[in-house]
């Protein structure tokens, strides 16, 4: 091998692994953006979520907007809405990271089982039935549509202190 070829040879090694550290680089981009997205979303879910927090410790606050207590007969039944909202808003953001790759298959599975359990439930039913707000993604709210629909309903019993 001549010096020349030995000189083309490393230029094309150092040529090919600068190219593999950019693409290396654009691939760590893409999925910091990712986990940022998420995690943005995440917040965003949690800020909404101290605010039904707020609606299930007082539920005079449910009457700031009519429309999120339409059909509520009783401080009961406005902390049984917004506390089923807390949870799938819980549910929404295993949804989207589950969407966007940060949640593996198994994890979501369980978490899929274990809310098929509680859209069986007649409050939860309720709550998603209801004409009243409901702030989800979307798709989310398609899915879990589909999850009620799908999902036999479990019977109303007495509960104590009604």
């Amino acid at each position: 091998m001549t010096l020349q070829e030995l000189q083309v040879t490393l230029q094309a090694v150092s040529s090919f692994a600068i190219a593999g550290g950019l693409l290396y680089s654009a691939v760590q981009f893409r999925n910091y953006r990712r986990a940022q997205h998420v995690a943005n979303f995440t917040k965003l879910v949690e800020l909404q979520m101290h605010l039904r927090e707020m609606r299930v410790k007082e539920p005079i606050l449910a009457q700031v907007y009519r429309h999120d207590v339409e059909g509520a007969a009783s401080e009961r039944e406005v902390r049984e809405y917004f506390f089923n909202l807390m949870q799938v808003s819980v549910f929404e953001i295993v949804w989207y990271a589950h969407r966007h790759g940060q949640v593996p298959d198994d994890y979501f599975s369980s978490w899929a089982s274990r809310m098929r359990e509680i859209a069986a439930e007649p409050s939860f039913r309720r709550m998603m039935n209801s004409p009243s707000m409901k702030i989800m993604h979307d798709d989310f709210q398609v899915y879990m549509q589909d999850m009620v629909r799908n999902t036999p309903a479990r019977a109303e019993r007495a509960v104590a202190g009604a």
